[in-house]
């Protein structure tokens, strides 16, 4: 029954345990800033902790491609769960109870590690371990999961914890989560890839998640999964500001942005099957590309033509969800474009979700001012069409290669008419 609805009998457990890690690591999400600044700290140093915290988290991401290749999942993923003990307790112990920012830095940095190195080194074994005909049904589960964890019930959670433990004491239990996860999905999990995936490390290895961006295919793929994030990262920047002068409040945003990932999550699912259907790069154009280009146009007009109306607003809203779910079969796509280097490949799809973080809020900084709403949003329209036009470039190697014997057939036979 499981392989029939897509997700992985063998990987259960770390489907499983990936998305009690995922609650854990989001205890904080929507709240960690603005508690910071309720107990005296400046914006700008709290603006630099979560900063600081992002860049980890992309080097971390950049990276575990090529260290599930060399070093084997299981081990890179017990690495973040250390790095993830080892950050939490420096920060929870010894920084924020008296706001040693000296000691909140260097280990909420070091947490940062953390989740990369453990939920995108699962991702790359689902991609050694399911099925290709159901391989791109399997990643939608990850990230049905991922979100499901990160984005769904641990906030909610929290909502529920802080009234009774308080804010520090929840950061404690979000620790006891991520350890039961680490658990299920390291070693409850028995799935085992093949060896034959597995190379000796040196540094070669390490350096090819650099050095593959000299195929084209890869440095094309990198652009698409960086548009893939510019409006999950970017709306939360200036949206709020935006409806704010058509009257919605800042629950009302709360509550609509909440709703996207709600709606994402089985979108995930869905466009993941779909995927599997009508083509990866049909789903990844038309839905995640074109189709979220109209959805962000339709963002900036929908409360100059209907003012504060909360349904609408929010069922429009939705669409970013489920046009966001669109890149699904990206993840399983790209391994593909370097078969003899699937981990250096990961590598790169993982430096895209990172760089998403740093530059949809770049954007917004720069232009909102001077463009407004409907200048963000119209410039991040502009890249997702970018998008859809590169993404029929994104060829496997055996389909380049067919296409190359096509193309001398013909010239041949052009040459001998």
């Amino acid at each position: 029954m499981l392989n029939k609805i897509g997700l992985p009998k063998n990987l259960l457990w770390g489907y499983i345990g990936l998305t009690i890690f995922m609650i854990g690591d989001g205890v904080e999400q929507a709240w960690i800033s603005p508690y910071l600044v309720s107990r005296g700290m400046s914006i700008e140093d709290a603006s630099l902790l979560l900063t600081v915290y992002g860049i980890t988290a992309a080097i971390s991401a950049w990276f575990s491609g090529v260290l599930v290749q060399t070093l084997g999942p299981r081990k890179v993923m017990s690495y973040g769960l250390i790095a993830f003990i080892i950050g939490s307790l420096g920060f929870i112990g010894l920084g924020i109870y008296k706001l040693n920012f000296s000691m909140m830095v260097p280990f909420y940095a070091l947490r940062g590690f953390g989740y990369p190195l453990f939920a995108y080194s699962f991702l790359i074994w689902i991609n050694y371990s399911s099925p290709l005909k159901i391989r791109g049904t399997a990643v939608g589960w990850f990230w049905f999961m991922f979100s499901l964890g990160l984005s769904v019930i641990g906030p909610f959670y929290s909502s529920i914890a802080i009234p009774a433990f308080g804010e520090i004491n929840v950061l404690w239990t979000g620790l006891i989560f991520v350890v039961i996860g680490s658990l299920l999905a390291i070693f409850a999990n028995k799935d085992k890839i093949p060896e034959s995936e597995i190379h000796s490390f040196e540094l070669k290895e390490l350096l090819q998640g650099i050095t593959i961006l000299k195929r084209k295919q890869i440095s094309l793929g990198l652009i698409v999964k960086t548009v893939n994030g510019l409006a999950q990262y970017g709306l939360a920047v200036f949206m709020p500001i935006y409806l704010a002068q058509y009257g919605y409040s800042t629950t009302e945003w709360l509550h609509m942005w909440s709703t996207v990932f709600i709606v994402a999550i089985f979108a995930n699912l869905f466009f993941g099957f779909v995927g599997d259907k009508i083509g990866w790069r049909n789903t990844i154009q038309w839905v995640g590309g074109v189709a979220y280009a109209l959805v962000l146009v339709l963002v900036f007009f929908t409360p100059q033509l209907v003012g504060h109306n909360y349904l609408v607003m929010t069922i429009v809203l939705s669409l970013c969800g489920v046009t966001m779910a669109g890149y699904v079969p990206l993840s399983a796509l790209f391994p593909l474009l370097a078969p003899d280097n699937k981990g250096a490949a990961m590598s790169i799809l993982n430096l895209g979700a990172g760089l998403s973080t740093f530059l949809a809020p770049a954007i917004a900084g720069l232009f909102f001012k001077s463009l407004g709403a409907g200048g963000v949003l119209f410039i991040y329209a502009g890249f997702y069409i970018l998008s859809a036009i590169l993404t029929p470039f994104l060829k496997t190697p055996e389909e380049l290669a067919s296409e190359k014997n096509t193309n001398d057939q013909s010239d041949k036979s052009v040459i001998a008419g």
